[in-house]
């Protein structure tokens, strides 16, 4: 059943000299909170994290939107586009992100997880490193191998989306799964490519997601 009534705001997180924007969504007594890192290129107004995150606040979970580069960056990258591949940069605010989600009163005891796209994945594999940062990561057609070195000390279970014609990405994840000790999944969605744009290939992303972190989250209080 969906929740009753959800309680939307804008987010505004400090992150050194810096304050990033995002938009927070939290259904009445929700069971976790998911915070999205966006693709290369993209902001927190990318259609289909929105996509996503509608479906899971219709399950109880909370989600944050954020930009991982202010303004000015994001001017600066359309220029260079060198800072949407500086994952370790895009992880940090990540982590302060996290930060901030838990220090919000109605966030406080909730699980966290982390929905990545593209480049994003691997900034939140990076930041899932951070020891019990995280309960549950989903990848969407993202970059796991990008997270390198932060692998292998991921402890929270990742699940890998990757569309059945993303043959390259595909590739990329199965050598990326190999680095990593965590539970792990690799589900790959017939017929889509890397944007999901296919009729029914966002749903079932969407699916896929709702069911990963109801099921992960429910087990980390």
């Amino acid at each position: 059943m969906a929740p009753s009534t959800m309680t939307a705001r804008e987010a505004r997180i400090p992150h050194g000299r810096l304050t990033l924007d995002g938009d927070l969504v939290v259904p009445d007594h929700a069971s976790g909170v998911v915070l999205f890192a966006h693709g290369s290129g993209s902001s927190r107004f990318s259609r289909r994290n929105r996509y996503v995150a509608g479906d899971l606040q219709e399950l109880g979970l909370a989600t944050l939107l954020m930009d991982l580069l202010t303004a000015d960056e994001e001017r600066i990258d359309q220029v260079t586009a060198h800072l949407r591949f500086d994952i370790h940069l895009l992880a940090d605010r990540l982590v302060a992100a996290t930060d901030w989600v838990r220090a919000q009163p109605e966030m406080s005891n909730l699980p966290v997880g982390y929905f990545g796209a593209s480049t994003g994945a691997g900034a939140a594999l990076v930041a899932a490193a951070r020891p019990e940062m995280v309960a549950a990561v989903v990848s969407r057609g993202g970059r796991p191998d990008l997270a390198g070195d932060a692998l292998p000390a991921v402890r929270a279970p990742t699940l890998l989306i990757v569309g059945g014609r993303d043959v390259q990405v595909i590739a990329l994840n199965r050598t990326a799964m190999q680095q990593m000790r965590c539970e792990k999944q690799l589900t790959i969605v017939p017929g889509a490519t890397h944007l999901f744009e296919e009729p029914g290939a966002l749903e079932e992303v969407a699916r896929l997601a709702g069911d990963w972190f109801q099921q992960k989250l429910a087990t980390n209080p």
